[in-house]
């Protein structure tokens, strides 16, 4: 990273990784750690306490820990259920959509209503009482026993965090312009 992104600011080097390091760990889980700071080895560690991530067999993991904390805030948010089509709006709001293929996650109805129900992560079932083919998503077994609501609550809290800091407020003096032009 020092050689090939920020060659001639170095000494920008800690801001650059610290801001680096924050985004690995909202979009895919993992922290950075530091090994040798003289020679800048560093390795990563999941930080979310899950084990949903798959390996391929050149050893690389396809992160899917913070899709399925997305996942499972829906249905924090929602009660501990939520019907399949608030998941499909979700998704299809940050690019995953039913029929597609996705260059990490692949299709995303195959891997909520298949993937993650046979691994026990998720529970895919039809709604009670219900007359119509309406299907809803309920933590399965294996996301209450590696995880918890809490858990869940703080990642999506971080998320919104870094969002929020990414959008500053307008100044006062903005906001005042703003309430006298109403």
């Amino acid at each position: 990273m020092l050689n090939k992104v920020i060659r001639d600011n170095q000494e920008h080097f800690p801001v650059v990784f610290s801001q680096v390091s924050e985004c690995l760990q909202l979009v895919f889980g993992v922290e950075v750690r530091e090994v040798d700071a003289r020679e800048y080895i560093y390795f990563m560690v999941s930080t979310l306490g899950l084990t949903c991530d798959e390996m391929l067999s050149s050893g690389q993991g396809l992160p899917k820990a913070s899709l399925l904390m997305l996942v499972l805030s829906l249905n924090v948010r929602n009660g501990d259920w939520a019907p399949e089509e608030a998941f499909w709006g979700a998704l299809s709001r940050i690019g995953l959509c039913v029929g597609s293929e996705h260059c990490i996650f692949g299709e995303s109805r195959e891997l909520l209503t298949q993937v993650w129900v046979q691994e026990g992560i998720l529970e895919y079932r039809k709604v009670p009482d219900s007359h119509s083919a309406h299907n809803e998503f309920l933590w399965g077994s294996r996301a209450y026993a590696e995880t918890s609501k809490w858990q869940v609550m703080v990642f999506l809290l971080r998320v919104n965090q870094r969002a929020f800091r990414s959008f500053p407020l307008p100044s006062a003096e903005a906001a005042r312009e703003e309430d006298s032009a109403a």
